[in-house]
C-alpha cells in the first residue's frame, strides 16, 4: 500500500533516505524519518524552493513507513486536476499520509475543506501527517483561516538547497550506488557544463551510466565532454 501513489503509480525505488544528502537539513531529515516510523512529532510541514528535496523526503518517508510495517499513502497535489477531494475520505485509517504540494490547492475551497477535515481526523486518531509546499504556512494564500491555523501546528522546516560542494558529494554518492567511480574533478566539470539542479544532475548521471556501459568506458572528463557534445548536436540538429 505504501509504495503506491494516489494515482496508482509506483514510487521510484531511488527515493530513499539513503539517497538524500541532508547537508544543512539534518534535523529535518531526522524528524521526518522518525515520523515515518511512528516516533516523535505527528505533524511536520516542509517548505522550500524547487529542487530542495521536498518530494524526495515525502516519498522516502512513505517507503520507510512501509518497511516499518505501517500503512502510508503519498498524494501529489500538483496533480489535483486529475484527482478529487473525495480521495481524503477514510484516510484517517492510514498510519501516515503525505501531502505533497499543498500550495497547489490553496484558494480552492473544496480542496481546502478536504485537507482541513483530514488533518482533524488524523490528529484525533493519533496518526502521522507530512505536508510539503513551496512556501511557509504563513504565506499560503488560503481562503480557510482554520486550515492556515492547523498547518502552523507541529514542526516546520525550511529545506535549504545544496551548495556546489554538496552537489559534488551527492553526485559522487549517487555514482557509487550505481557502481561507478566519479572523481571530484569530473563532478565539478559536470556542474560547470550542465544544468545544476539535482533533478537534472541525477537524470544525467543515469544517462551517463547507460552510455558508459555501452561504450565500456569510465566516467572521465573526455568521455563526458564527448557525450554532452553529442547530446547538444542531437538537440540542435547539428551534424
Amino acid at each position: 500500500m505504501a509504495r503506491q501513489l494516489a494515482l496508482g503509480l509506483t514510487l521510484p525505488e531511488s527515493t530513499s533516505f539513503e539517497s538524500y544528502l541532508p547537508a544543512t537539513n539534518q534535523q529535518a531529515v531526522a524528524d521526518v524519518a522518525a515520523c515515518a516510523r511512528g516516533l516523535g512529532e505527528l505533524f511536520i510541514y516542509l517548505w522550500g524552493a524547487e529542487q530542495t528535496g521536498k518530494s524526495h523526503l515525502l516519498q522516502a518517508a512513505t517507503q520507510l513507513a512501509d518497511q516499518s510495517g505501517r500503512s502510508a499513502l503519498y498524494i501529489p497535489l500538483d496533480q489535483a486536476a486529475q484527482l478529487s477531494p473525495v480521495i481524503f475520505e477514510d484516510l484517517e485509517q492510514m498510519d501516515l499520509v503525505c501531502l505533497d504540494g499543498v500550495d497547489r490547492i490553496a484558494g480552492q475551497g473544496d480542496w481546502e475543506q478536504g485537507v482541513f477535515g483530514l488533518f482533524n481526523r488524523l490528529r484525533e486518531r493519533g496518526r502521522s501527517l507530512l505536508v510539503a509546499a513551496r512556501c511557509s504556512p504563513a504565506h499560503l494564500p488560503l481562503g480557510l483561516p482554520d486550515l492556515a491555523s492547523r498547518l502552523s501546528w507541529g514542526l516546520c522546516y525550511q529545506l535549504q538547497p545544496l551548495n556546489d560542494q554538496d552537489k559534488i558529494q551527492a553526485l559522487s554518492e549517487a555514482a557509487s550506488r550505481r557502481g561507478l567511480a566519479l572523481s571530484d574533478e569530473t563532478a565539478r566539470y559536470i556542474l560547470r557544463h550542465t544544468q545544476r539542479d539535482m533533478g537534472s544532475l541525477r537524470q544525467l548521471l543515469k544517462q551517463l551510466d547507460q552510455a558508459s556501459l555501452e561504450a565500456k568506458r569510465g566516467l572521465t572528463i573526455p568521455f563526458i565532454k564527448t557525450y554532452l557534445e553529442r547530446q547538444r548536436k542531437e538537440l540542435t540538429g547539428e551534424r
